[in-house]
């Protein structure tokens, strides 16, 4: 099969994604195999590729937003059916036993595995995953508008609970792309009243036609105090930006896997009156069902930018550039 494989992490400039022909694998016991539809491009497969994100092992395919049918199934997998259409996300296996995974944490677990970083992902014609860490979807719908709800859509739903908005509450959102769009059709379908922060003109278009109330550049201060912020930009300089704006008793939530250096805060400024951060790690398999289910119910609007499988590295480059709008998406099999 075809794929695309870091072998040498480094700047994007250096094309650190190499295009290779791989042996299709082989799904282990209560694992499927996938046919690949289509694989969103996310930021961590960035982090990945230019070695922000240690690589776990030589020669690893990313990719964890995965859209596609199940081609063979393991001993004991019967999950799903041949044909069955899935999506693979990031969380690719737990423990189960551990005491972050029996309260319910299960992102927290020590052994907790990812998928095209523990294992090889969805820049790929075939991967496998444990059955019990797929989700089934609809047949019905367009893989392209599916695939960012698997990683984009759930760490911003995580990122929304973590940022405990209060119903009708004030949400800033510090940089708009494919995890921030989403997150903000959630928020404002509970009721919020959305402000946007980001350099990008384009999505603070994009944030104005999802219903935002306000757009403005990263750095500028909000029209009004906000209730709760997430911090999707990978940038630990909005860090006390976001937190300055916070009213009394506000959550900044920050979903990035990687972020650059936090400046000193000021405690009396960003931390004093019962102001709170908050880190985001991974999500659970419990994220991953609410999200689709709350797309299910409120179908969301999903910007895409689809590439050629072929021009995987140059999605990884525009990504770095910000000259994606929404999430790029790679088109792997009709």
């Amino acid at each position: 099969m075809t794929a695309w494989m870091v072998r040498r992490p480094g700047p994007v400039a250096t094309r650190p994604l190499e295009r290779v022909r791989l042996p299709v694998p082989e799904p282990a016991p209560d694992e499927v195999l996938v046919r690949v539809e289509v694989c969103a491009v996310c930021r961590t497969d960035l982090h990945l590729a230019e070695g922000d994100l240690a690589p776990r092992r030589p020669g690893t395919v990313p990719g964890h937003e995965v859209v596609g049918h199940v081609a063979a199934r393991g001993a004991g997998a019967g999950r799903f059916a041949v044909g069955a259409r899935v999506g693979v996300a990031w969380l690719r296996a737990a423990c189960g036993t551990c005491r972050y995974c029996a309260r319910g944490s299960e992102n927290l677990c020590p052994d907790s595995r990812y998928t095209g970083w523990d294992a090889d992902g969805g820049y790929a014609e075939y991967l496998t995953v444990p059955q019990d860490f797929a989700y089934p979807l609809p047949a019905d719908q367009p893989a392209e508008k599916l695939a960012p709800l698997l990683c984009a859509g759930i760490i911003g739903y995580r990122a929304l609970l973590r940022s405990d908005l209060p119903p009708g509450g004030r949400l800033g959102v510090y940089g708009f792309g494919a995890s921030a769009h989403l997150t903000a059709q959630v928020a404002l379908a509970q009721g919020a009243t959305l402000h946007v922060l980001t350099r990008s003109g384009s999505a603070r278009e994009l944030a104005l036609e999802l219903g935002a109330a306000s757009a403005g550049d990263a750095y500028d201060a909000p029209p009004e105090p906000l209730d709760a912020a997430i911090l999707f930009a990978p940038v630990g300089d909005l860090v006390p930006v976001a937190l300055a704006a916070l009213e009394r008793g506000g959550t900044l939530a920050v979903a990035g896997i990687h972020l650059t250096d936090v400046p000193s805060l000021v405690y009396r400024d960003h931390l004093f009156q019962e102001r709170t951060l908050r880190s985001v790690t991974a999500n659970t398999r419990a994220d991953g069902h609410a999200l689709l289910e709350h797309a299910a119910r409120h179908p969301l609007r999903v910007a895409t930018t689809p590439y050629d499988f072929d021009r995987a590295d140059r999605a990884l480059k525009d990504l770095a550039a910000d000259r994606v709008t929404g999430a790029a998406v790679l088109r792997i099999a009709d």
